[in-house]
């Protein structure tokens, strides 16, 4: 009987080390592990100084392997779904397969839909990007349900830059820093912001960044998503 009791307090006092010495960093992984892949989200881009490219609201749905996502920018609001390694488009000519819309049109200049396809084919939902964002930490320390830190150089840079069409190369960022913040509730991610800040020089033009992106994750487990037969085709 002396020896059961003694095993069970062994194994209680383990455990209690175990949960101690849990990092801000492995409660962040967990939690982000935790939303699984039924779950939707809103999110806004807001850039200080101006709108600039990229900036305005989104919201999201993923379930059972496929996302669907709308972004608005400036006046124009844009659908796109994803499943796996496929994904689709909304243009104003009708729903386009990712491949398609990311060719070169020949056309020169800026194409914003190319573009969008471009960043999509890399797209990482929630929780992939949540966990993404605590590797580019450079400290997390925890506050209650607020895990909160400054971005490396590194990870603030690698959110500063994006990779051109072609594998060129993208442009150049100096001073890169930010920060980044979670927010967890009964061991789930229930919102998360980074802000970056850098001089991103593109095309010989210099221009300052002062980026913060917000998202907030709603309706774990009962998400659903629906996609349209003209979506469906054009899935690739």
């Amino acid at each position: 009987m002396k020896r059961t009791i003694l095993l069970c307090t062994s194994a209680l006092l383990a455990g209690s080390l175990f949960a101690a010495d849990s990092s801000p960093k492995d409660d962040l992984k967990a939690a982000a592990k935790k939303l699984g892949d039924n779950y939707s989200w809103k999110g806004s881009v807001e850039n200080a100084g101006g709108g600039g490219f990229g900036a305005g609201p989104s919201e999201g749905k993923t379930a059972g392997g496929t996302t669907w996502l709308s972004m608005t920018r400036r006046d124009t609001t844009t659908e796109a779904v994803l499943m796996g390694s496929k994904g689709a488009v909304k243009t104003q000519d009708g729903w386009q397969s990712l491949a398609d819309a990311a060719k070169d049109d020949g056309g020169g200049g800026f194409n914003p839909t190319r573009f969008l396809a471009l960043r999509l084919q890399n797209y990482k939902t929630p929780a992939a990007e949540a966990a993404d964002l605590a590797d580019k930490a450079k400290e997390l320390k925890k506050d209650g349900d607020v895990i909160s830190s400054d971005l490396t150089a590194d990870g603030a840079k690698s959110l500063l830059t994006f990779r051109l069409p072609g594998g060129g190369d993208g442009p150049e960022v100096s001073n890169p820093k930010g920060s980044v913040k979670f927010w967890v509730k009964d061991g789930q991610i229930t919102k998360y912001q980074f802000k970056v800040q850098g001089t991103v020089s593109f095309g010989g033009n210099d221009r300052e960044v002062d980026r913060t992106t917000t998202v907030e994750i709603k309706d774990v487990g009962t998400t659903k998503v629906e996609v349209s037969e003209d979506a469906k085709k054009k899935l690739s």
